[in-house]
């Protein structure tokens, strides 16, 4: 959140391989630091924090990528290589799960390379292989990249930054306002897309729990799985908008998206009767008996509260201190998978033409600010996603977390229906190109 803006600015007036090499080594740097940080002999937890702090930072380097892809292409080519960007992403986000499952397999103990001091194991093989993919993309940087900056109609720039000459068509564009009002409502609405999915990943292994009386490591792994296809759903759906779009436009398709995601989160909310097991945990506060816990809940539901036992296994099912447990209904686990198959599709759809389109609101001019500024926004939400689920969750249950989410995204919708027509590209907006050839 604090890197995007400002390798953004960095982006604008000097060569994007710089940014970008600095960026990527700054993440390299600091996954090392992190398969070392065992070394020290205090203050290990320190240092482990920093490590993270620097690949958030290095990670910064998503608004270069996306203003470069911005700036690169057409109008008429911006939809498809966004799509083809965020579908890259989407695989990675695959594919980084099953490196580090498999990377498990070395185990524990892994072997060390006494020479440079250093463990391989299960946790420190997967950011070492994030280092070496690391060193091969600043490889690739100097040895395939190439600075590239077109208008809106494909016409090369002689400039890839803001230093242009005063013929320069790009002269022009500087002079020429950014419809404010749209770029902050595309701002918001990416904060929202951002901030719902950051909610509904957070939430699915405790909820799982809750629900289905699911141990941690069931919950972890189903779910693991669940995401897994989500991320293969979400490659076919960034490939298909790259199709729908050249018929209907990324307004409408953004619309679609999060209509599709409130019938999702609507489908999410408790429906029925049937109430979910209860976790029944050891008293430790022999003032508290069970009888008094016997007797103070018989009037709310029936259930047969099993006798304390000395079995050590996880405890499973919704636990008691959640006063919503006792009155909330189960999600049935047919709601959950439709859920995350609504939601899967909705949030990849919405996500690719949220920035295509704010690409499309700034015009030709270099837009690494502007999109320091949209990674910053869907970086808070992510931030924030999960303190709403911790907080909002755990004290009034999923009806009214899920029931706030869907007033979200009715917002979302009215605010785009408001902005609807000011969501339109530069070159159109002055009529340098019409509407339908975006």
């Amino acid at each position: 959140m604090i890197a995007s803006p400002f390798f953004g600015v960095w982006s604008n007036y000097r060569p994007r391989r710089e940014s970008l090499v600095v960026s990527t080594s700054i993440s390299v740097a600091a996954n090392c630091l992190y398969a070392y940080v065992h070394l020290p002999a205090s203050h290990n937890k320190y240092y482990m924090v920093v490590a993270r702090a620097l690949v958030g930072f290095g990670a910064g380097n998503v608004a270069v990528v996306r203003s470069y892809v911005a700036g690169a292409t057409s109008l008429t080519e911006r939809t498809g290589a966004m799509a083809n960007t965020s579908a890259c992403q989407a695989v990675g986000f695959i594919l980084g799960p099953v490196l580090q499952t498999l990377f498990t397999l070395i185990g524990e103990k892994g072997v060390t390379w006494k020479i440079i001091k250093l463990q391989v194991n299960m946790y420190t093989a997967p950011v070492l292989f994030g280092a070496l993919l690391g060193i091969i993309n600043i490889v690739l940087i100097f040895a395939v990249f190439r600075e590239h900056r077109v208008d809106d109609a494909g016409r090369p720039y002689r400039s890839i930054n803001f230093e242009t000459e005063e013929n320069d068509e790009a002269g022009e564009d500087s002079q020429e306002s950014v419809d404010l009002v749209a770029v902050v409502s595309a701002n918001i609405l990416f904060f929202v897309i951002l901030f719902i999915f950051a909610v509904f990943e957070t939430i699915a292994t405790p909820l799982t729990m809750d629900m289905y009386s699911w141990t941690r490591k069931q919950a972890v792994f189903i779910n693991g799985l669940i995401l897994g296809a989500i991320g293969i759903e979400s490659v076919f759906a960034f490939l298909g908008v790259k199709i729908l779009s050249k018929k209907t436009g990324e307004r409408a398709i953004l619309y679609g998206g999060l209509v599709i995601i409130l019938i999702g989160f609507f489908i999410l909310l408790p429906w029925g009767n049937k109430l979910p097991n209860i976790q029944w945990e050891e008293i430790k506060n022999n003032s508290i008996t069970t009888t008094a816990f016997t007797g103070s809940l018989a009037s709310f539901w029936r259930v047969q509260m099993p006798p304390p036992s000395n079995n050590i296994t996880e405890a499973t099912g919704c636990p008691i201190v959640q006063s919503w447990c006792l009155h909330t209904p189960v999600i049935n686990l047919g709601q959950y998978i439709t859920a995350d198959i609504l939601i899967g599709l909705g949030y990849p759809i919405c996500n690719v033409m949220s920035y295509t389109l704010y690409s499309k609101i700034l015009g030709p001019r270099p837009q690494g600010i502007y999109m320091g500024w949209l990674t910053a926004c869907g970086s808070g939400a992510r931030i924030l996603g999960p303190v709403f689920v911790s907080q909002l969750y755990t004290h009034l249950g999923p009806r009214w977390a899920f029931s706030l989410i869907c007033g979200i995204v009715v917002l979302s919708l009215l605010l785009l229906e408001v902005v609807y027509k000011r969501l339109v590209a530069f070159s159109v907006r002055y009529g340098r190109l019409q509407e339908q050839s975006c």
